[in-house]
């Protein structure tokens, strides 16, 4: 076990929109007990230096000609990266570049700068990161344990489901019944609204935003966040051809999504579908 940890947090190319969602957590104090945080570029900390480290935290992009504390930002994560015994890429931003740039080890789905030496960065993806994936990895450094990770150097706790598992509306997406506006109770969001549930890894309707919501149960289908391909155009549309979705949920062949959609649509079920109704019935109420 490391007693205290040491992290230097550097911000690249972003919004900070990860260190928002992490710091937010309403258990955060037991973070500052167990780490010792050298440098954050939003909280009161010393100046940063150039120091060795347990954990150097990257969040956003890289980029070229691109100046951070009168560094070039580059040259400043490299000697850092040398100086560090783990890397952990921190948002969407920082693992695959985002909109704003490069990734630590992937240019979209590239291999990317630092590509070479990944056996020190544990990837987490997201926009932002939930602030428990974070808490998950770095407990597992301070403790000394084995953190399994996938071919994106991914924790296969955290991006080994999708976040379609777990979804409420689940049992909608099987029997084909979907969604025509946002804000919906009920009906599946992917066919009308463009859900990315199915293509998408992360644990976000397993482990819950502050732990009573994801964006499904708020009627807002998935983006996507945690994926190279965010963000993709048309956000809010699913690319169709014939009526037949151009993606089909990861692991199902075509063939097989096709015949259990058809067989799907050509049942009713009564019990959805009424609830479906009832649910545009409430709304229907409440905008006249």
């Amino acid at each position: 076990m490391l007693l205290k940890p040491k992290i230097i947090w550097i911000d690249a190319v972003g919004c900070n929109g990860c260190s928002h969602s992490f710091f937010n957590k309403p258990e955060i104090s037991s973070f500052f007990e167990n780490f010792e945080l050298l440098y954050h570029p939003l909280l009161y900390t010393e100046d940063l230096k150039i120091q060795e480290c347990d954990v150097l935290i990257v969040e956003g992009a890289l980029k070229a000609n691109f100046s951070r504390l009168g560094y070039d930002l580059n040259s400043l994560i490299t000697e850092l990266f040398l100086k560090a015994e783990k890397i952990i890429a921190l948002g969407t931003c920082a693992v695959y570049g985002g909109i704003f740039g490069n990734g630590l080890m992937f240019e979209k789905e590239q291999k990317g700068k630092f590509y070479k030496c990944r056996d020190k960065i544990i990837n987490i993806p997201g926009c932002p990161i939930h602030p428990e994936w974070l808490s998950y990895v770095l407990d597992m450094i301070r403790l000394d344990r084995y953190i399994p990770l996938d071919e994106f150097n991914r924790p296969l706790e955290i991006f080994t489901y999708t976040s379609h598992m777990g979804c409420t509306r689940n049992e909608y997406f099987e029997w084909k019944i979907d969604a025509e506006n946002f804000g919906t109770k009920e009906g599946c969001l992917f066919y009308y609204q463009g859900c990315q549930g199915p293509f998408t890894h992360s644990s976000c309707n397993k482990i819950l935003w502050n732990e009573v919501n994801s964006k499904p149960r708020a009627g807002t289908p998935c983006f996507g966040c945690t994926e190279a391909s965010f963000p993709k155009k048309n956000l809010f549309k699913t690319e169709t051809f014939m009526g037949i979705p151009a993606n089909i949920p990861l692991g199902v062949s075509k063939r097989a999504y096709l015949t259990l959609s058809g067989i799907a649509k050509s049942l009713i079920n009564d019990r959805l579908n009424k609830k479906l109704i009832e649910c545009k019935n409430e709304n229907n109420k409440k905008n006249n």
